[in-house]
């Protein structure tokens, strides 16, 4: 099967075939607004996220700052809100996600619409949560389809706010670093209430957002040590108020380490408290020995983790030691048991002492996660107490695990990608198989945060063959709500990786696909290069098939550039060799192109022609996504030959093709097709409404081009209508983004559509639109452009009035 397919979904082929003719030049409810800033169509009711992880047991002490926290509710039964954006700041370690997360619990029933948390991981040794993750995983959580999912960030968070308008919800914030990485994630009106824990002050929130904030210092003493026989109580009978005091000093009065060390306390009972304060004593003198420049808290909370890490048993501390590996501060058992080389059983094992021993958190069933304070502990340990020979086997087994389980996934993810024969997994890996596709996107998605770290990881420690096969096989492994924008990275090493190993074939792969995400980016200049240097070496390997796959996504670019000529030449090129290798289903793909072009050029019966035979291919093959977009090309031939009822029977059949897959690209791109028939039935409400959710989709798929089509449909619907002023400020909208992707011919479209929208009650400003649409013309020469700078130039020699 071909290799190029992208991002492909049950045997899609949508990356080798145009969707792209929507140019067809006409003259020509909604209520004349621009924006489409609407909630995805309703799903069935479910429950409000509840996401706030468990309560902190044995928490004692923080009056003051659990009242300043109470003080932010009013009204008798606590329904109003002082304010809508709490900062809790503090040092690190000084116990600001546990004193919010016991005040939310004891406040959820107050957030009646649920709980939203996210740690955002400003601290941590890699890199922190951006908001454009953190939006996403909110919007999955307020039930946004993974398909729905908006790409550009501005637009998540304009969906993110306008779901939560209605609804009063707590959102916990936690380990936020700058504000940038918190504005996008504020509800902006209504009732929810945003509580954020940062070691920063975030001053710039209370300036523009009025946030208020809340200091935490260390505990004073009384409450150090309240703390300490709180944890201890029920293992230790003996209670010495002076050695848990100095047990406390020892820890710096800080929250975190005063729990590890209580724990270590209860843990061991039989051991004296003096025994234990000399213990921790020594591990402090150590670091006073070994560090310089190092403030006192934080010198006595790596003592206590030292204190702690040295009171494991062999085998938990090695396993503690290599989770320092890890490209994130989150992960899975069984991505843990690959690290240690483990059974899952043992694992969970070892990992639970580490739950006990206070040194991890568990926030899932077989899910995981360090403070931050913690990892960098730890990622340290990792480094300078792992023999390299053994910390580089652990890296080796944790990469293999991840691109076998990547490469399971992609069997449900893009079944008709090609598989690439890997490395057999070292001993004591045990890869993840999916029951079924949902399961498959369940970790795409959990770990795709992970993809890019990971590889990263990869390329620094000289692994380049896994490197490149990481990057490859993440490709058809992505989440189908991700981005190609997220791929351009893991592309960019990937193809480094290739190149350090002389291996053409692996970098052919890999320009593909960036060329392929380039396009789809409408970054058409990066796109040519990619494919272009595929393409050669494609020649070079002596590969027809990859030279023709190159060749027909080069002439998907021209396409979109209505670069006509240059683009079915390219098919024409491409279709020759797909027939030399008597590949069906690309031929038909092929053949899909070439009919989008000669309809673009206006040639009609060729381009009627070239569909009839690549449909009967595609029916044949069973195909149905390129049959889909073979019936919309047909619904266009028959809407300009006004034959509306076969045009509209096309896109009926092409849009029930859309749905039955879950295809929002698709159904989002056929629908502007389905707005302009039903705008020549005479359909307006039925046509605004198609193009409203067509603009809603693309949106979210972050196509700005074709979002811009379907405000076009708009503006010619409210034409045909008679409310030119309505029209005009659609066509006004569309105009910048044309420009913006310097795409001449759109512009010059959008130009004359907006020029017959305003030409009543503006003839001189109609007339300056055609005059500049005329001028972006003067690099096109086919008989469609002919015609319209004909109809152009003859409007603007006609007398005014």
């Amino acid at each position: 099967m071909p290799d190029d397919h992208g991002n492909e979904r049950h045997g899609d082929t949508r990356n080798d075939v145009s969707g792209a003719t929507h140019d067809v030049v006409q003259a020509g409810n909604i209520t004349g607004g621009v924006h489409f800033h609407q909630a995805p169509p309703a799903t069935p009711h479910r429950p409000g996220p509840r996401q706030l992880p468990s309560d902190i047991r044995t928490f004692v002490n923080r009056t003051a700052e659990l009242g300043q926290l109470n003080a932010v509710l009013t009204g008798p039964d606590g329904s109003d809100l002082v304010i809508s954006v709490q900062i809790v700041a503090g040092t690190a370690g000084a116990g600001k996600t546990s004193l919010v997360l016991h005040w939310a619990h004891q406040v959820k029933d107050r957030f009646p619409d649920g709980q939203l948390f996210i740690n955002l991981r400003g601290y941590d040794p890699a890199e922190p949560v951006t908001a454009d993750q953190a939006l996403r995983r909110f919007l999955r959580a307020l039930d946004v389809a993974a398909a729905d999912l908006p790409q550009d960030t501005d637009d998540a968070a304009a969906l993110y706010r306008s779901l939560l308008a209605d609804r009063r919800v707590l959102i916990v914030l936690d380990n936020a670093a700058t504000v940038s990485q918190v504005r996008p994630l504020l509800p902006g009106s209504g009732s929810s209430l945003v509580v954020i824990t940062s070691r920063n002050r975030l001053a710039g929130l209370a300036v523009r957002d009025s946030a208020r904030r809340i200091t935490l210092g260390t505990l004073p003493e009384p409450e150090a040590v309240a703390l300490l026989h709180a944890v201890t109580k029920d293992y230790r009978p003996e209670y010495d108020e002076d050695k848990l005091a100095e047990l406390a000093r020892h820890c710096a009065r800080l929250p975190l380490a005063l729990r590890i060390a209580a724990e270590r306390a209860a843990s061991h009972p039989y051991l004296r408290l003096d025994d234990l304060i000399s213990d921790l004593r020594d591990e402090s003198a150590l670091w006073d020995t070994l560090s310089t420049g190092i403030d006192e808290e934080a010198e006595a909370v790596r003592s206590v983790f030292a204190w702690s890490y040295r009171a494991l048993s062999a085998h938990s501390a090695r396993l503690f030691r290599l989770l320092g590996l890890l490209p994130g501060a989150e992960f899975g058992l069984a991505a843990a048991a690959a690290l240690g080389g483990l059974p899952l059983h043992r694992t969970r094992q070892l990992l639970d002492d580490l739950v006990g021993a206070h040194l991890l958190e568990q926030t899932a069933p077989d899910r995981f996660q360090f403070h931050d304070l913690l990892r960098a502990y730890t990622t340290d340990l990792a480094q300078t107490e792992e023999a390299p020979a053994h910390r580089d086997a652990a890296l080796h087994r944790l990469l293999s695990w991840y691109l076998h389980t990547a490469d399971a996934a992609q069997t449900w993810l893009a079944p008709s990608a090609e598989r690439l024969t890997l490395p057999e997994p070292p001993p004591g890996v045990r890869p993840l198989t999916f029951a079924d596709y949902h399961a498959a996107v369940d970790w795409s998605e959990r770990e795709h945060p992970t993809f890019l770290p990971l590889l990263r990881s990869a390329a620094r420690s000289g692994l380049t063959q896994l490197t490149w096969l990481l990057a490859a096989v993440m490709w058809s492994a992505r989440p189908p709500s991700s981005s190609e924008r997220d791929w351009l990275e893991p592309g960019r090493i990937g193809g480094e990786a290739a190149a350090e190993l002389n291996d053409p074939a692996a970098r052919m792969r890999l320009l593909l696909n960036t060329g392929i995400a380039h396009r789809t980016l409408n970054n058409f200049p990066e796109g040519l290069a990619a494919l272009g240097e595929a393409a050669d070496l494609a020649r070079e390997l002596g590969s027809g098939h990859d030279e023709a796959r190159a060749l027909n996504l080069i002439g998907l670019i021209h396409l979109r550039r209505r670069d006509l000529g240059l683009a079915e030449a390219h098919f024409d090129r491409a279709l020759s060799a797909f027939r030399a290798v008597e590949n069906l289903r690309m031929t038909a793909v092929a053949l899909s192109n070439v009919a989008v072009a000669r309809l673009s050029a206006g040639h009609l019966p060729e381009a009627a022609a070239a569909a009839g035979e690549a449909l009967r291919t595609h029916r044949a093959q069973g195909n149905r996504s390129s049959e889909g977009n073979i019936l919309r090309l047909m619904a266009v031939l028959g809407l300009e030959q006004g034959d509306i009822g076969a045009a509209r029977q096309a896109i009926d059949e092409a849009l029930d093709i859309a749905l039955a897959l879950r295809d929002h690209t698709l159904e989002g791109y056929w629908l502007l097709t389905l707005g302009d028939i039903q705008r020549a039935e005479g359909q307006y409400g039925d046509a605004l409404a198609s193009c409203q959710r067509s603009a809603m989709l693309h949106r979210r798929l972050g196509d700005h081009s074709r979002e811009a089509l379907a405000w076009r449909g708009t503006g010619q619907a409210y034409t045909a209508m008679g409310r030119g002023a309505d029209a005009a400020a659609f066509h006004r909208q569309a105009l910048p983004v044309h420009r913006d992707l310097g795409d001449s011919w759109q512009l010059a479209v959008e130009l004359g559509l907006l020029a017959d929208a305003v030409h009543q009650k503006a003839p001189e400003a109609a007339r300056a639109h055609r005059s500049e649409a005329l001028s972006c013309l003067s690099g096109y020469a086919d008989p469609r452009a002919a015609a319209f700078r004909s109809r152009l130039e003859e409007l603007l020699a006609a007398p005014e009035g």
